[in-house]
């Protein structure tokens, strides 16, 4: 078995490992409500008017897992299920997305750096889906060109999933403390369940870093030790 090949493999698993993880916390602690039976759009919205954020558009879109805070719009985004939803769940997932609702009301830099990141990320991305097959498998650029053009791009990569990662746990440390101090989900296991949800969610954004790592690092380590091709 190749390198390339096994990397590829090791990487896909560990993606794969990370959203069976997250979905098997969501859906054990969907089934289960939360005393206080708020929807998650009742709870979102008593924490943004709590904050005295009173510009954020929340809305309920079809689709599992969807769910998300667009700062440029400020809108924040949840599936059907945690919008209507009185679940464990639904009030974890509504309170992480308020945390960065609150993040950027608060301009908190990590946050700010990965808005600021976002269309250089978007271009790093096209690059290094494409160029494989357009530009060094079709012999348009010579190998070291190619391999340096990839090192940028999973650099910006990882670099953005870098900055995520701050991003996420802190909004998921907002929403424990927010549900638990103000009732929403009640001590024992109920906040058991937000833990279990949220950390799992977060296993996503440390797959997606280590997986731009070793994908930076295997076009980096070619250039360093002077191998072309």
């Amino acid at each position: 078995m190749s390198l390339a090949l096994l990397l590829m493999l090791v990487t896909f698993a560990l993606s794969l490992w990370a959203s069976l993880k997250v979905k098997s916390a969501y859906h054990r602690w969907a089934n289960i409500p939360a005393s206080s039976g708020l929807t998650g759009a009742e709870a979102a919205q008593r924490i943004l008017s709590a904050a005295g954020i009173r510009d954020v558009e929340i809305v309920g879109v079809d689709g599992e897992l969807v769910d998300h805070y667009d700062p440029q719009h400020k809108r924040l985004v949840l599936s059907r299920d945690n919008f209507y939803g009185t679940s464990v769940a639904a009030l974890s997932v509504a309170a992480h997305e308020c945390g960065h609702a609150l993040q950027h009301q608060q301009r908190y830099a990590p946050l700010e750096a990965r808005m600021a990141a976002v269309g250089a990320t978007t271009i790093a991305s096209q690059i290094v889906m494409w160029l494989p097959i357009i530009g060094m498998a079709t012999g348009i650029l010579a190998t070291y060109t190619g391999v340096l053009i990839m090192a940028i791009g999973w650099g910006i990569i990882m670099l953005f999933n870098l900055i995520t990662l701050p991003v996420e746990f802190d909004a998921s440390r907002r929403a424990k403390a927010i549900l638990t101090r103000t009732g929403m989900v009640l001590a024992g296991r109920e906040a058991l369940g937000v833990h279990q949800v949220l950390n799992a969610a977060a296993l996503t954004y440390v797959a997606a870093f280590l997986t731009s790592l070793a994908y930076f690092l295997w076009y980096l380590l070619p250039l360093l030790t002077g191998r072309r091709g």
